[in-house]
């Protein structure tokens, strides 16, 4: 079957307009697409209550910072957030669209450890989704995010065979039926930096996973040109021992999308995944200098990277949200972030390097 042969003319170009919009240089995402249950956690540790006004009032805080439309062209929202209104009644998604920045969702479920594979899991909630996009079309939302996320254990054989298999499969059915009901899909394979393999081990789990994924979406049909990427930058574990300067990690993440990313893919939106603004603004940076062949937009899709510093003003102020220096602060990482989709992050030092993990003796009293 080939890519997009469902989908009418008309739905092709719906498609692709929404995934042009995604590529504009020098914009990315915010995600903010936490469940309550994450941000609950966040506004936990700050002493913030967890209602539903509380995260209505955060995520409008994000949307309506001075300014922000200059470096956002998408934002996914939880579906929550999807039906949630300002306070001069507004709908998210259309005071989204309004400021020219596209709004989406997040409609996967829950995660589903996979049996035999010593810890391996999918994500749930393909059976009902046809019916959850065809709705959050109608509320609003333009696109939706899945994420797959896998770890790498070399000592174990993980991931298995099958979790990247079940993994890449189940986002192909994802973005087909997306495309179905109108929504562009966002795919999103996540290998999650935990553990202490090498940049060579990351770069070949990474090549591995994109290659099945991108065969995976042509074998089911999937319009390319209406579809995008949302990954992992390819790093070492965060326990490597050994130590990598930023543009070696650039180097090794512009290979790998150069042996496995379509050119009718049109942006690749890195996730934070954990690293912090600025070893992730500088490694955006780097990897945009160091693109010289490849015709992608590489952008950002952060959510902790930006969020966390946000939440931290509000430490020790009594639960109270600090509203307006959250927008000044907000503003001014979104200038770092829009800088580094440019590749014209200035970073001093060893920002965005990997600093390898001296590895403890024990010895014994």
């Amino acid at each position: 079957m080939s890519g997009g042969s469902f989908l009418s003319p008309e739905q092709k170009e719906a498609l692709e307009s929404t995934a042009s919009k995604l590529a504009t240089r020098g914009k990315g995402i915010t995600a903010c697409d936490e469940s309550a249950g994450t941000i609950g956690k966040r506004f936990a540790a700050v002493g913030v209550e967890n209602s539903e006004d509380n995260r209505r009032l955060y995520r409008q805080m994000l949307f309506t910072a001075e300014g922000c439309e200059k470096y956002l062209c998408g934002a996914i929202l939880d579906p929550e957030t999807l039906l949630q209104k300002s306070c001069d009644d507004v709908p998210f998604p259309k005071l989204l669209a309004d400021r020219g920045i596209v709004p989406g969702v997040k409609p996967h479920l829950k995660v589903f450890t996979l049996p035999g594979t010593g810890g391996d899991t999918v994500m749930q909630g393909l059976d009902s989704l046809a019916q959850r996009c065809s709705k959050y079309y109608s509320q609003g939302a333009r696109f939706a995010k899945w994420r797959s996320p896998l770890t790498i254990n070399t000592r174990t054989g993980r991931p298995t065979d099958l979790a990247v298999r079940a993994n890449m499969s189940d986002l192909a059915r994802y973005a087909l039926i997306c495309q179905s009901e109108g929504l562009m899909p966002i795919v999103e394979p996540d290998v999650i930096m935990e553990g202490d393999h090498t940049l060579d081990e990351a770069v070949a789990v990474n090549t591995k996973v994109l290659s099945e994924l991108f065969r995976q979406l042509i074998d089911h049909g999937v319009y390319l040109p209406g579809c995008s990427l949302k990954s992992n930058m390819v790093n070492p574990g965060r326990e490597c021992p050994v130590s990598y300067s930023v543009d070696e990690l650039a180097k090794a993440n512009v290979s790998t999308l150069e042996h496995t990313l379509p050119v009718s893919i049109k942006t690749a939106n890195y996730l934070s995944g954990g690293q912090s603004l600025a070893d992730a603004a500088a490694r955006l940076s780097a990897i945009n200098r160091a693109n010289k062949r490849g015709p992608w937009n590489l952008s950002f899709s952060w959510s902790a990277a930006l969020q966390l510093p946000l939440l931290d003003l509000c430490r020790g102020k009594g639960g109270v949200l600090q509203l307006g220096p959250m927008r000044k602060l907000y503003i001014e990482e979104l200038k770092i972030a829009s800088a580094a989709a440019n590749g014209e992050l200035s970073c001093a030092g060893d920002a965005g390097c990997h600093v390898g993990v001296k590895k403890r003796k024990h010895t014994v009293d």
